[in-house]
C-alpha cells in the first residue's frame, strides 16, 4: 500500500518529497492508515481532529483517541443542523494555512460518482487535490486495503455507527450490494467511467461538470468548447485566413489581410450594421443545429462575409 500511496502522490504532485502536511483524521481505519502510511514515507505528518460534538460521549472518545493516539491537536466546532457537505466544509475551514490530507479512498471515490450522478447528471468524483490544499492520497487504494494496512500493522482504530445513517451510509450498505449482484466488478467499472472523464482536457471535464448555464472555454489549438445550458459543442477559434481556409464543407479565400474565420458567437452582429447575426441565420432559415458550426469571415470583431449566405468581394468561398 505504500509504494502506491506514494506513487499517487508523485503523479499528482501532492506533497513535495518529505514536506509537511496535516492529516485530518477521524479515528477510523482510513484516517488512520493515511496517518500511519505518511509517516512511514517520511512526510512530516502532524494530525488534526474536528469534533463536531454530534454524538455526545461517541463524539468526545473519538476526541479522546484521535489526541492520545495519533497525537491530534482538537478543534472543536458546531455541527448541529449542518448538512452531510456543511460538515465536511466546517472541517475544511480549519488550519487553512496548512497543507491538508484526508483519508478519502477509492471506496469513497465510488459513492461520490454515484451520488453526484443521481444529484447532478455528471459522472464526476474528488480530484486528487482541492484548490483550498486539501489534498486526498489514498485515492488509489480502498476501504477494505486500510483496514487490512491498520491490521497489519498493529493500528487501533475507531468505527464511526452514524455513517449508517448518512447518504454516503445509505449508498455503501444498500445501494453498492445491489450493484455488485448486478456484476461483481460494479465499482472497478464505476471508477473506470470517472477514468475516461479524466482522460478528456481539464477544461473541458471542469466545463461538463459545472452548473448549467452558459459558459465558453479555450482548448487550446484553436479548438474552443461552448456550453449553453444542456448543450454542447465545439467550435475552432479564429483562424488566420492567409489565402484559403477549410472548414468543415466550406473551402474560404481572400487576397486582403487581416481577416479570420471562426464560429458564431452570440452578439455577432455584421460589420456597419446593427442586424445580428442570430437574424440572419433566421431569415436564411438556418436551423439552430447547424449555426455553431457555420463559420464566419470577421475583420476585427465585425462580421464582413458569412459563407452561403452574405457575400464579400474579397472573399469567394466553396462548398462541397
Amino acid at each position: 500500500m505504500l509504494e502506491r500511496v506514494e506513487s499517487f502522490i508523485r503523479a499528482h504532485e501532492l506533497i513535495e518529497p518529505g514536506g509537511e502536511v496535516t492529516c485530518l483524521v477521524s479515528g477510523g481505519a482510513d484516517s488512520t492508515s493515511l496517518w500511519h502510511a505518511l509517516r512511514s514515507l517520511e512526510y512530516g505528518v502532524s494530525a488534526l481532529h474536528v469534533n463536531h460534538k454530534l454524538r455526545g460521549e461517541a463524539s468526545e472518545a473519538d476526541a479522546r483517541f484521535c489526541a492520545e493516539v495519533l497525537g491530534a491537536e482538537v478543534v472543536e466546532l458546531d455541527g448541529r443542523g449542518l448538512s452531510e457537505a456543511e460538515l465536511r466544509e466546517q472541517r475544511y475551514s480549519v488550519a487553512r494555512d496548512r497543507l491538508r490530507a484526508t483519508g478519502h479512498t477509492s471506496s469513497d471515490q465510488v459513492e461520490t460518482i454515484l451520488y453526484r450522478l443521481v444529484s447532478r447528471g455528471t459522472t464526476t468524483g474528488m480530484a486528487p487535490s482541492r484548490p483550498d490544499g486539501v489534498i486526498h492520497p489514498l485515492l488509489d487504494v480502498s476501504r477494505s486495503d486500510t483496514k487490512a494496512y491498520c491490521e497489519a500493522q498493529g493500528l487501533p482504530f475507531r468505527v464511526d455507527a452514524s455513517n449508517l445513517d448518512t447518504k454516503r451510509g445509505l449508498i455503501r450498505d444498500e445501494i453498492l450490494p445491489l450493484l455488485r449482484r448486478l456484476h461483481p466488478y460494479a465499482e472497478a467499472n464505476i471508477l473506470r467511467a470517472l477514468d475516461t472523464r479524466e482522460t478528456l482536457p481539464p477544461q473541458l471535464a471542469e466545463l461538463l461538470a459545472s452548473a448549467p448555464g452558459s459558459r465558453r472555454v479555450d482548448l487550446g489549438g484553436g479548438l474552443m468548447a461552448v456550453r449553453e445550458y444542456d448543450r454542447l459543442w465545439l467550435e475552432r477559434g479564429p483562424v488566420d485566413l492567409n489565402g484559403e481556409v477549410r472548414w468543415g464543407g466550406w473551402v474560404i479565400r481572400s487576397p486582403v489581410e487581416g481577416l479570420k474565420v471562426r464560429g458564431w458567437r452570440a452578439g455577432d452582429r455584421l460589420a456597419g450594421r446593427r442586424k445580428k447575426i442570430q437574424d440572419v441565420f433566421v431569415d436564411a432559415k438556418i436551423p439552430r443545429s447547424e449555426r455553431e458550426a457555420w463559420p464566419l469571415v470577421v475583420r476585427g470583431d465585425e462580421v464582413i462575409a458569412i459563407p452561403g449566405i452574405l457575400e464579400h468581394p474579397d472573399v469567394t468561398v466553396e462548398h462541397d
